[in-house]
């Protein structure tokens, strides 16, 4: 960790991820759009805020980016004052963010040029397991680089793997995010389907969780109850599952897979926008259950 490491995207998850590394004691330079978001960071011990990503990524050994969508990502790495503008070569980047694994091949090309080794290394967890420092990062590109990242990843994780050339990691994230979202959809209709048939929610919640049947996953523990009761505060909001269910879509019709249950969950998610849930946690699908049978889930 002889020089900086940097960090840009300072909003829900990035935030808490600077300040897991600073409180690691990891020497950081930061940077956001936000000056807001900027200041704040910029408060953390062992924290300094840099005038610009080209700016940042002339201080720094490595980069860590957390970023919204495909465009934002492109602007922050190749646009003007971009990481691509400052990078010095040598300089290693870890893109954090969910993206079209098409933009995760370009970076890694158009870096490369200049000498910089670009990782895609998307994150399993949300904003609890930013927080404390668990979140899971899946890692991809030149596998010789991840040395140089993983004291990084270590502080802010409780694990990684590397899983292939570049693009691969966004490719595994979006599977498993479209898997996620689909869980959300069959647990909002089965948990409207007990509401109809007067069954006692929190005991079905136990059959399922201790029961040892093949209906459990990590879904129903976290979220069955909270939506139960009306609790839609997000950790992970409706309009990035939204965004994430549609780039899977988008790579299952490239690759000519099937799409059944894929389509069914981009209409609800595409939906729970259009009805403005976007903000809600993504469990907020459950919403349009609730339509369905004419009561929310709770009563309330």
């Amino acid at each position: 960790m002889a020089k900086p490491v940097g960090f840009i995207g300072l909003g829900r998850m990035g935030l808490r991820m600077i300040t897991t590394l600073a409180r690691g004691g990891a020497e950081a330079i930061v940077y956001d759009a936000s000056p807001e978001a900027l200041g704040r960071a910029a408060e953390l011990e062992g924290v300094t805020a840099a005038a610009s990503g080209a700016d940042l990524a002339a201080r720094c050994g490595v980069v860590f980016t957390a970023l919204p969508n495909n465009d934002i990502v492109r602007a922050v790495y190749l646009g003007e004052k971009g990481i691509r503008e400052g990078g010095q070569p040598g300089l290693v980047t870890c893109d954090c963010s969910t993206v079209a694994p098409e933009v995760s091949e370009e970076l890694h090309g158009l870096l490369a040029a200049k000498s910089i080794h670009h990782l895609d290394t998307p994150m399993l967890g949300s904003t609890p397991q930013a927080e404390t420092g668990e979140i899971f990062f899946i890692v991809a590109g030149d596998e010789a680089h991840l040395p140089t990242v993983a004291p990084y990843l270590e502080i802010m994780g409780k694990g990684h793997r590397f899983v292939g050339p570049p693009g691969t990691a966004n490719k595994m994230k979006l599977m498993h995010n479209v898997l996620g979202a689909i869980n959300a959809v069959a647990v909002s209709e089965i948990l409207a389907m007990g509401v109809k048939a007067e069954v006692n929610l929190k005991d079905f919640y136990d059959v399922v969780c201790n029961g040892g049947g093949q209906a459990y996953s990590t879904y129903f523990k976290s979220r069955a109850m909270r939506v139960a009761e009306g609790n839609f505060d997000p950790t992970f909001t409706v309009e990035l599952m939204n965004k994430d269910v549609n780039m899977a879509v988008e790579l299952a019709e490239r690759l000519g897979g099937p799409l059944n249950i894929m389509q069914a969950t981009k209409a609800a998610y595409n939906r729970a926008v259009e009805e403005g849930w976007d903000q809600e946690d993504f469990s907020a699908v459950t919403h349009l259950a609730e339509q369905k049978i004419g009561r929310t889930l709770s009563g309330k």
